[in-house]
C-alpha cells in the first residue's frame, strides 16, 4: 500500500471500502495528468484510458474534465472518505484548491461543520492537522467568500470551498446575475471565475447524482477543474421510465454488502401473524401497522436500555418513522396518534408531522425538533413526514420505519430505509434489537418476501419478524439485579424508611450509608491486594476508610468532620468485608486475545463440475432473467449481462461470498472458473448457449463453486497475546440488566415454565449460594445446573457472568466469550458451558473453548502463586446434566485439557 494512503487510512480509521477507494484513488492519479482539460476531446480520450487499466467497471468519464464516481452505501461513511481524498491529493500531489458542492441546506451546513469544526465527532481531518495538513483548512462557504477573498486571511495553504446549488445561483433581488458571477473588485474578476482559473482546482460533489440535469452538468464544466470526485449512494438517474446508470463508477459498495459486512443496522420486515389484508379498508390497516409499530418501537427501546447498562454506555432512544401518502393522510394519521384511542395516549405529546406544506416558524421548529431527535432531551418518539427527508438527515437512532400504502419495490428501496441504517455505537453489537432495523409490511409481505428472494435484494429473505397481536398491550420493562451483597443495603434501606421514630431512622441510614460505600470501595482495592482475604489486613481498612471519609465529606473544609466518622466506618468495616466475601467468587481481571494476522485461506483443488450440467432456457425467459438482473451486484457494477463474458458473470457473484477475496486468491478463483466454464463447453453446441446457461445460473454456479472452496478452507490453529499473571485478582461482580414482561412474576428457580420460548422471557429467583438475586436461562439444561449447583455440597458459590464480567475474546474475528456459569467449589473453580450435545465440536463452540481453556492456564498461575485455587473450564453436553448427577461427577468428567 501506498506508505501517505496507509497514514491517512490509519489516522482516520477508514472502514476497508473507504480503504479501497483511498488505494483507487491514489492508483488513478498517479496517471492522470491532473492538468485543465477544456473540453480537449483528444485530452480527455487519454486520460480515459487510464482510468480503465485501474477499473474494469469504469466506461466514461460523462463530463468535459476527468471525473470518477465512487459509490458507497449509505451509513458506510462518504463524508470521511471526501476528506481522506483531499488530504491525499494535498498530500502527494500539492493540490491546494478544492470545491465541495452540496445538493441542499442540509448538507451544505452538515459539510461546513465536518471540515472546519475539530471539535465536531464527525471532523473529517481528525488526526491530519499537523502532520499530513499543516494548520486547519481555509473552510471558505457561500456565505462568506466574499469576506474571505477580499481580507486573505487564510489560516492554511488549503482552500476547501463548500457550496450548495442555490448558493451559486444566489442572486440579488432584481438582478439577472448569479452574485458569484458579479464582478468583485478585489479579484479584478468573478468569485466563478477566479476559481474557474485556478490551476489545480479539484471539485468534490457530495450526493453527485443531483447534478446531472444539462444546466448542472454546464455550469460544473465552466469550472473546469483538473479532477472530478463523485460521491454518491445510488449511482444512476431517472430518465422518463428508464433508470441510467453512471458510466464513471470506479469503485462501488453496495448496501446489500454494507449490511453483509456489518456496517450498518440489518432491515428485517415485519409482518402480523396471519394477516389477511382483504379484510380490511386502507385506514385499518393504517392503525394495524401504526400499533405494530409501536410494538416493535417499544421492544428496540426497552433493548437500547438495556444494553446501554450492561455497556455502561450512553443511552440512546429511538424514534419510529411513518411515511404518509400525503398531507391530508398525515394530519389523520397525526390526530389519531395523539388520541386516546392510541395506546390510551401515550404518545400525544411525543409525535410530529413534516411536510412541504409547513411554512414559517412552523416549519423551522419542527425542523428543529427534527435535526435534535437523537438528543435525550428531546421527547418526540413518532414522525411522520410526506417526501421531506432527503440526504443529510443522518440520524442514528431510526428503528422502526412504518410505509403506509406503499408498493413493494417503494418499501424497500435505499431511499426509504437509508434514514435508518446508521449505527448508534458506530458498528454491530451482537445484539438482535440493537442492531435491526424493523419496517412493518402487512400488506406488501409477500410481495415484499418475493423482493428480497431476488438477487441483491437489501432484505435477506431469512431476516423476517412476525409480531404476535396477543403480545401488543403487554409492556417491557428492564429489571438490574446486583450482587446479592450489595442488594442486601437495598433491601436494607427500604427497610428502614418504616422506622418510625426519626433519631432511630437517622442512625441506621447513616450506618447502612457508610456500609454500601465501604462496599462499593472493596473492589478498588484490586490493585493493592492478592486477594479478597487480605482486605481483611489492618492497613488496607485504614486505606479503605480514609477513601471512603474522603469521599463522604468531599467539598467541606478540613477539619469539618469529627473522629465518630472514622470510628463508624472501622466499626461496620468487618461485617462489610464478611457480606462481601460471603457471595463472592475471585475472578482474575486477565484478558485474553487471539493474535492478529492469524493466517486463513484455500487449499488448491479441481472444481468437480459433476453438479452442472444445467441445458439453455427459452429466449423469454433469458430475456425476464436480464431484466431482473438489473438489481443483481453484477448490474450494479455497471455491466451489462448479455455484454459480460460467462467468466465475468461467475467471477463477480462469487466475489459476493464471504470469505472470497480475489486480491488474495486470484489463481485459485481464476481457475476454477474458468474450469466451470470450459465444462460447459464441453457439452453444449455454441458460445450462445454457454452464455444463457450463465445467465441464468450464475448464482447458483457460484455458489457450488464456494461451497467446494470452503471444503478446502484452512485456519491455522489459534495462538493468544501473552498475558502478565501478576494481575489483579479479581473484579467487582457485575450487574445484570434483564427485561421482563411488567405483569409477569419472577418465578422460582425450581419451576417448570414450560418451552424454550415461554422460559427465556421468565425471571427466576430463590437462589442460596447465586452472587445475584435474580437470573435468566436460556435453556431447559441450564436451569437443570443452576438446580445442581443448588442442591450439590460440593458447590460452595456460583454466578452467571454478566456481559462485561470477563474479557475473553476468541476466534478469528476476535469477538467477546461470557461463559454460562462460574462455580466456586471446595478445591476448584469452574467456567462452565452447557451445550447442545449435537454442537459440541462446532467451530465456534471449540474456538470458545480454546480461549477459556487460555484463559484458565492464566488464572490458575496467577491463584497458584497466592495460594487461591485452579481454574478449569467444563464444557458438558445437555444429554449429561439431569438432577441425578453431581456437580463434582459432571466437572470431573467434562473437563477440558490445556
Amino acid at each position: 500500500m501506498h506508505p501517505k494512503v496507509n497514514f491517512i487510512s490509519n489516522r482516520l480509521s477508514l472502514r476497508t471500502p473507504q480503504r479501497k477507494s483511498l488505494e483507487l484513488l491514489a492508483a488513478i492519479s498517479a496517471d492522470l495528468d491532473l492538468t485543465k482539460s477544456q473540453g480537449d476531446a483528444a485530452f480527455l480520450s487519454k486520460e480515459l484510458v487510464k482510468v480503465t487499466q485501474h477499473s474494469g467497471v469504469f466506461e466514461d468519464f460523462e463530463r468535459d474534465f476527468p471525473s470518477l464516481c465512487f459509490s458507497l452505501a449509505t451509513g458506510v461513511g462518504k463524508t470521511r472518505l471526501a476528506g481522506a481524498c483531499i488530504a491525499y491529493l494535498y498530500k502527494a500531489h500539492g493540490i491546494k484548491n478544492f470545491f465541495v458542492l452540496a445538493p441542499n441546506l442540509t448538507i451544505y451546513n452538515k459539510l461546513i461543520e465536518d471540515f472546519s469544526q475539530p471539535n465536531s465527532k464527525k471532523y473529517v481531518f481528525k488526526g491530519l492537522i499537523g502532520s499530513t495538513i499543516q494548520g486547519e483548512p481555509n473552510v471558505i462557504t457561500g456565505d462568506n467568500y466574499r469576506e474571505y477573498a477580499a481580507s486573505r486571511l487564510f489560516r492554511s495553504d488549503l482552500n476547501i470551498n463548500v457550496f450548495n446549488i442555490s448558493k451559486i445561483n444566489s442572486k440579488e433581488k432584481g438582478s439577472t446575475t448569479p452574485n458569484i458571477r458579479k464582478m468583485a473588485e478585489y479579484l479584478g474578476q468573478s468569485y466563478f471565475d477566479y476559481l474557474a482559473g485556478l490551476e489545480d482546482l479539484v471539485l468534490v460533489m457530495d450526493e453527485s447524482h443531483h447534478y446531472r440535469a444539462k444546466s448542472g452538468m454546464k455550469v460544473l464544466n465552466e469550472l473546469d477543474p483538473v479532477l472530478g470526485l463523485e460521491l454518491t449512494a445510488t449511482p444512476q438517474v431517472i430518465k422518463g421510465s428508464k433508470t441510467v446508470k453512471f458510466k464513471n463508477v470506479v469503485y462501488e459498495y453496495s448496501l446489500a454488502k454494507a449490511i453483509r459486512d456489518g456496517f450498518v443496522k440489518k432491515p428485517a420486515v415485519a409482518t402480523r401473524k396471519d394477516f389477511k389484508p382483504e379484510d380490511y379498508n386502507d385506514r385499518e390497516k393504517d392503525r394495524i401497522k401504526l400499533r405494530d409499530g409501536i410494538a416493535l418501537h417499544e421492544d428496540a427501546r426497552t433493548a437500547l436500555d438495556q444494553y446501554a447498562r450492561e455497556i455502561g454506555g450512553r443511552a440512546v432512544k429511538p424514534f419510529m418513522l411513518v411515511v404518509a401518502k400525503d398531507t391530508t393522510h398525515a394530519a389523520e394519521l397525526k390526530r389519531f396518534i395523539k388520541s386516546a384511542d392510541f395506546f390510551e395516549g401515550r404518545y400525544a405529546d411525543k409525535v410530529m408531522d413534516i411536510h412541504s406544506n409547513q411554512k414559517g416558524s412552523e416549519k423551522d421548529d419542527n425542523i428543529a425538533r427534527l435535526v435534535s431527535l437523537e438528543h435525550p432531551d428531546n421527547d418526540i418518539e413518532i414522525v411522520i413526514h410526506v417526501n421531506m427527508l432527503k440526504e443529510g438527515w443522518d440520524v442514528t437512532n431510526l428503528y422502526t420505519i412504518v410505509p403506509l400504502r406503499a408498493s413493494a419495490s417503494d418499501t424497500l428501496t435505499e431511499q426509504t430505509i437509508g434514514r435508518g441504517l446508521r449505527l448508534p455505537y458506530g458498528r454491530l453489537t451482537g445484539n438482535e434489537l440493537v442492531d435491526r432495523l424493523s419496517i412493518v409490511a402487512h400488506d406488501n409481505f409477500q410481495a415484499i418476501v418475493d423482493e428480497a428472494n431476488k438477487p441483491g435484494s437489501i432484505i435477506n429473505k431469512d431476516f423476517i419478524v412476525e409480531i404476535d397481536p396477543n403480545e401488543l398491550n403487554r409492556r417491557k420493562e428492564v429489571v438490574t439485579t446486583t450482587s446479592y451483597a450489595e442488594s442486601e443495603y437495598d433491601q436494607r434501606e427500604a427497610e428502614i424508611t418504616q422506622i418510625a421514630e426519626p433519631e432511630r431512622r437517622a442512625v441506621a441510614k447513616r450506618e447502612n450509608d457508610m456500609m454500601r460505600a465501604i462496599h462499593r470501595q472493596l473492589p478498588k482495592m484490586n490493585d493493592k491486594v492478592a486477594s479478597v482475604e487480605e482486605l481483611r489486613k489492618p492497613e488496607v481498612r485504614a486505606e479503605v476508610v480514609r477513601q471512603v471519609i474522603e469521599k463522604v465529606t468531599y467539598g467541606q473544609a478540613p477539619g469539618m468532620f469529627d473522629d465518630s466518622l472514622v470510628e463508624e466506618a472501622e466499626a461496620v468495616y468487618e461485617r462489610v468485608v464478611n457480606t462481601f466475601v460471603a457471595k463472592f467468587i475471585s475472578i482474575p481481571r486477565i484478558t485474553i486475545t487471539p493474535k492478529a494476522g492469524r493466517k486463513h485461506g484455500f487449499h488448491d483443488f479441481d472444481l468437480d463440475t459433476s453438479g452442472l450440467n444445467q441445458q439453455p432456457v427459452s429466449h423469454e425467459i433469458l430475456i425476464r432473467e436480464m431484466q431482473s438482473g438489473k438489481t443483481s451486484s453484477l448490474a450494479t457494477n455497471n455491466q451489462n449481462l448479455s455484454a459480460a463474458s460467462p467468466f465475468e458473470l461467475i467471477l463477480v457473484e462469487l466475489l459476493n461470498q464471504p470469505e472470497v477475496d480475489h486480491s488474495e486468491h486470484p489463481e485459485l478463483l481464476r481457475k476454477l472458473v474458468e474450469q466451470a466454464v470450459a465444462h460447459y463447453q464441453s457439452y453444449l453446441s455454441n458460445e450462445d448457449d454457454v452464455q444463457n446457461v450463465v445467465i441464468v445460473n450464475r448464482r447458483a454456479i457460484a455458489e457450488l463453486i464456494y461451497r467446494q472452496m470452503m471444503n478446502h478452507f484452512y485456519l491455522e490453529d489459534l495462538e493468544f497475546d501473552e498475558v502478565d499473571i501478576n494481575t489483579r485478582p479479581y473484579t467487582e461482580i457485575f450487574p445484570h440488566h434483564y427485561t421482563k414482561y411488567g405483569d409477569d412474576r419472577i418465578e422460582d428457580f425450581k419451576s417448570n415454565v414450560g418451552n424454550a420460548g415461554v422460559l427465556k422471557m421468565k425471571l427466576f429467583t430463590g437462589f442460596a449460594k447465586a452472587c445475584h438475586e435474580y437470573y435468566k436461562f436460556d435453556s431447559y439444561t441450564e436451569q437443570l445446573f443452576a438446580q445442581l449447583c443448588e442442591q450439590d455440597d460440593y458447590v460452595e458459590r456460583w454466578l452467571r457472568p454478566a456481559q462485561r464480567q470477563f474479557r475473553i475474546y476468541y476466534g478469528h474475528e476476535g469477538k467477546l466469550y461470557v461463559p454460562d456459569f462460574v462455580v466456586e467449589c471446595q478445591d476448584a473453580i469452574y467456567m462452565v458451558e452447557p451445550k447442545m450435545a449435537k454442537d459440541m465440536d462446532a467451530k465456534d463452540v471449540q474456538d470458545k473453548a480454546t480461549a477459556a481453556v487460555e484463559y484458565c492456564k492464566y488464572a490458575s498461575a496467577h491463584t497458584a502463586k497466592h495460594g487461591g485455587k485452579p481454574w478449569r473450564y467444563v464444557l458438558v453436553p445437555h444429554t449429561a446434566v439431569t438432577l441425578n448427577r453431581s456437580v463434582k461427577g459432571l466437572m470431573g468428567e467434562f473437563t477440558q485439557e490445556e
